[in-house]
């Protein structure tokens, strides 16, 4: 724990201007970022007397070891500022609300060739249309109610590459629950304007569109057509079934996001209402730790940054009016910048009265009802991985809490195609975006220890260096209290580093070999502050370095399966890699020797002749007709094919580009 004299900044140094400021550990890890009307007067707040200090904000400023800010034109740029870093640097300290993934969303692709219908959960992708979000449930049988009458594909992209390449449609087709836009039943064009047609639907046009089909109905019946004017009602009652599921509560000209929050001292969950049209078309949830000491007002204006922040990409999901508790910190300076957004102008209001008031009310029922499932679900899994991480502790006597837990494997098959995975646990849980694969060549790749040991100094090697770097921009920029201008922010900040800071467990699958391995490569570094062990898959037990004698873990041990479940999971990351890079290097063809021949070109060559038979077939003068082939390199193509169909004979006729792996025909 530093001390934060340590690095505080001299008297005079801290700017009085609005601006953004950022603490860092010894690592150079952006810890908490945070914005200030005054920068001196609220960073001195941080340096006051300890005892005085929240619990929270105590335990930042002794885990940081520097700070440093940036001075910005106005409090709008701050605001804005703090919610780029905060997005990018994910600082532990910072609130950081996640999503409960209970409810999933409508989702249309519309940046797609085909535009596809789904349900999706996760993270928004860019040029896809999002509705929702509702329960389970509910949304697939709207999805298969609004196929009825926009027959929109719905088909994976696997399902969609084999109707195009049998001239098949799939069962959806058949049943009019596709326009199969595959085969060629609908043009591209009118397709995405029948997915446009479901989107609008979505947004809540639906009376365009009832009235529409009601008027074809009667036009049908007039013209006597009644199986038409029956498949016409039967869209109308499908349409008027899914558009009357959602309860009208508010105006029809009311566009709201309604939030309520329900909290305690170390959690807070918060749920929303999407009222768009004046009926309630989804609903949404978030639980937050309290790692910050922050007021209701600061908590609103934080998930307002986070909730909005992702929806830039979709300005349409950002309604006119939102509708809190309690008003958030700087919220004049919040509804300019939603206004931004979405632009247009936004309001942030706290209902007093009337319906929505009451919806207020049924909204924090719900946030009510979250929070005790939440909490429910959390007692366990909490428990449990608190368990394991002590249990580790106390077994390998380790004076540090087991914050952050690497593990690596290694993959091959009989020596050839070398692989090794690193794969990160942080408070038992896996932290994928920290995931790394490495690919082992040379004399590394002699045997596992060998590999091992060239993993583990890469690895560390990096982090060294990172080290060394952030120390030499410290040294170099005054890095304790340094200011920087509002167009200097991003020039101003460290890279960003390939690994994250050092764990403080190294766990390698492997018994005493692979261990010492491990050990030798973080003593030729001189790296002495983190722990290896290796977890041996014969008894399951576990080795340290030096020792003649394994640890013995209960097999009922929390612990042990814990490290059971990192060891089994970079096994499978190590051999996915493995497999990806065996099937790459198993691709074979004869045009891979063609000198000057690279992927590319060997495409457009393919595609031009259709097959390798064809390419032997032909001349110089058709050879160099094939985009971007010209006279040397046609002559070359022309010398390696024919003199290998010399030599091979009937078998590379039959097979000129095979994935040995799957078994593919590539060309």
């Amino acid at each position: 724990m530093a001390n934060p004299e340590s690095y505080r900044p001299k008297p005079g140094e801290i700017p009085t201007d609005p601006g953004v400021y950022r603490f860092r550990d010894e690592n150079g890890r952006i810890i908490y970022v945070g914005k200030a009307k005054n920068l001196r007067s609220r960073l001195n707040s941080y340096f006051a007397n300890p005892a005085t200090l929240l619990p929270k904000t105590h335990a930042m400023v002794h885990h940081a070891a520097s700070v440093q800010w940036t001075i910005v034109g106005s409090e709008l740029e701050a605001l804005q500022l703090e919610y780029t870093w905060i997005k990018e640097f994910t600082p532990r300290y910072n609130l950081a609300f996640r999503d409960d993934k209970t409810y999933p969303y409508l989702a249309v692709s519309m940046g797609e060739k085909f535009p596809r219908v789904q349900v999706m959960r996760g993270e928004r992708r860019k040029g896809t249309k999002y509705f929702g979000p509702y329960t389970a449930g509910a949304i697939r049988e709207t999805m298969d109610t609004l196929l009825r009458v926009f027959p929109v594909r719905s088909c994976s992209p696997g399902v969609l590459r084999r109707a195009e390449r049998s001239g098949r449609p799939c069962l959806l087709g058949y049943i009019d629950k596709c326009a199969a836009p595959c085969v060629g039943r609908i043009s591209i064009e009118d397709h995405k304007a029948l997915a446009q047609d479901f989107c609008d639907f979505m947004s809540g046009e639906a009376k365009r569109f009832i009235v529409d089909l009601e008027k074809q109905m009667a036009a049908a019946v007039a013209e006597l057509d009644y199986e038409l004017a029956a498949r016409l009602r039967d869209d109308i009652i499908a349409l008027r079934k899914v558009f009357e599921r959602n309860a009208v509560v508010l105006s029809e000209d009311t566009n709201v996001d309604i939030f309520a929050i329900e909290q305690d001292e170390l959690e807070a969950a918060v749920q929303v209402f999407y009222v768009r049209g004046g009926r309630i078309k989804g609903q949404r949830g978030w639980v937050v730790e309290k790692v910050e000491d922050a007021t209701p007002a600061e908590l609103w204006e934080r998930l307002m940054q986070q909730v909005y922040g992702e929806e830039a990409a979709q300005p349409e999901a950002i309604p006119r009016q939102i509708l809190v508790p309690e008003l958030p910190s700087n919220h004049e300076e919040l509804a300019v910048w939603l206004g931004g957004l979405r632009h247009g102008k936004v309001s942030i209001k706290v209902p007093q009265r009337g319906d929505k008031a009451a919806l207020m009310d049924t909204v924090q029922a719900n946030a009510r009802q979250a929070m005790i499932l939440h909490k429910s679900r959390r007692a366990g899994d909490l428990t449990t991985r608190s368990l394991a991480l002590q249990e580790l502790q106390e077994a390998l006597e380790l004076p540090m809490p087991l914050l952050r837990i690497e593990c690596y494997d290694i993959s091959h098959v009989q020596g050839t195609n070398v692989v090794a995975s690193m794969v990160v646990v942080e408070d038992g849980l896996s932290k994928k975006s920290e995931y790394r694969k490495f690919a082992i060549t040379g004399d590394a790749a002699i045997d596992d220890t060998a590999s091992m040991h060239d993993v583990i100094t890469r690895r560390f090697k990096n982090y060294l260096a990172e080290k060394a770097e952030r120390a030499q921009q410290v040294s170099v920029s005054g890095e304790v209290g340094a200011a920087q201008p509002m167009g200097a922010g991003e020039a101003g900040m460290l890279p960003k580093s390939k690994f994250a800071y050092p764990p403080n467990l190294v766990v390698v699958d492997g018994g005493v070999p692979q261990v010492n391995a491990a050990a030798r490569a973080l003593a030729e570094l001189g790296i002495d502050d983190v722990a290896v062990v290796g977890l041996a898959k014969r008894l399951e037990e576990v080795w340290v370095p030096g020792s003649d004698f394994p640890v013995i873990l209960p097999r009922s041990s929390e612990g042990l399966y814990l490290l059971q479940r990192i060891r089994d999971e970079a096994h499978r990351f190590a051999i996915t890699f493995h497999r990806a890079k065996r099937g790459k290097a198993m691709t074979a063809s004869i045009l891979d020797t063609v000198p000057g021949m690279g992927a590319a070109k060997q495409k457009n060559l393919l595609t031009h002749f259709g097959s390798l038979k064809k390419i032997r077939s032909a001349s110089l003068e058709e050879l160099a007709e094939a985009k971007g082939i010209g006279p040397v390199l046609a002559q070359a193509i022309f010398d390696t094919v024919n003199a290998a169909g010399a030599g091979a004979g009937s078998v590379e006729e039959a097979a000129p580009a095979v994935n040995m792996t799957t078994g593919e025909i590539l060309d």
